[in-house]
């Protein structure tokens, strides 16, 4: 199959599909997809032109990259675990979000001491602790990094930058939930951004819309996949889906959000 979508595309026979071609080489992970995807990078194939991206940027909808160096890097790993919503207390000293007032969310308190947190973040080289602090509210709108350290250290990044279209709000209280891991899923594509229960730590992103593999604002290369929380598993009413992402060399987490 990999092959004759690449003899295709090399033979220029189907441009107008070739946006939906390049998307099942990316997700098939196959290293004559890899090696063809580079070879488009510099070598535009027929229909190129129409792609808002380059050939080699499909590898994020596949979940994986091409780092400067030239190698391969998974962006996300194949052990997943069901994320259990728990009640969270409420502290009275709780951080704040300086755009918006409202406390900060704490949307992931792990540790790698943990079987299968290790699994889940093996693919991240990261090692300790991991909380994950981000303003539920304000990550609607645009993505926001926060400083993370291995024992658990976690503050707001002071280069998040406000966009000028998020206008004044109101605080308001953070969901009084964090995620626990649960029990292992029995693919790493099990996750949902739509259903209640389908919050997942680890395995591969259900996106709402396109790939959305954030940015490390320390170095400008893609941040590892931590999890994904659904809007079901917070709120009757809720929808949409929190994408979690870590950058371990640099120390830097991010959280973004996608709806329909």
């Amino acid at each position: 199959m990999v092959h004759r979508i690449v003899e295709r595309i090399d033979g220029g026979r189907t441009p107008d599909r070739l946006n939906h071609l390049l998307l099942i080489l990316a997700h098939s992970g196959h290293p004559l997809a890899e090696s063809a995807l580079r070879r488009w990078s510099t070598q535009s194939p027929a229909g190129a032109d129409k792609l808002y991206v380059g050939a080699l940027n499909y590898a994020r909808e596949g979940g994986w990259t091409v780092d400067p160096d030239g190698r391969r890097r998974n962006l996300c790993g194949n052990s997943a675990y069901r994320w259990v919503m728990r009640e969270a207390p409420r502290r009275a000293d709780r951080p704040t979000c300086p755009w918006c007032a409202s406390p900060l969310w704490t949307a992931a308190v792990l540790d790698t001491a943990d079987p299968s947190v290790g699994a889940a973040l093996g693919h991240t080289g990261w090692s300790g602790r991991l909380v994950i602090e981000t303003c539920h509210f304000c990550a609607c709108y645009t993505t926001l990094y926060s400083q993370v350290t291995p024992t658990g250290g976690t503050v707001w990044w002071t280069g998040n930058t406000r966009p000028s279209y998020l206008g004044s709000a109101e605080a308001e209280d953070p969901p009084a939930l964090t995620p626990a891991p649960g029990e292992a899923r029995q693919s790493p594509y099990q996750a949902s951004a739509w259903n209640q229960g389908g919050s997942t730590l680890g395995g591969r992103p259900d996106w709402i819309q396109d790939a959305e593999h954030a940015d490390c604002p320390g170095c400008g290369h893609p941040m590892d996949y931590v999890g994904l929380i659904g809007g079901a598993d917070l709120d009757e009413y809720g929808e949409g889906a929190y994408y979690l992402h870590l950058h371990q060399r640099c120390g830097l987490a991010a959280v973004n959000y996608q709806q329909s």
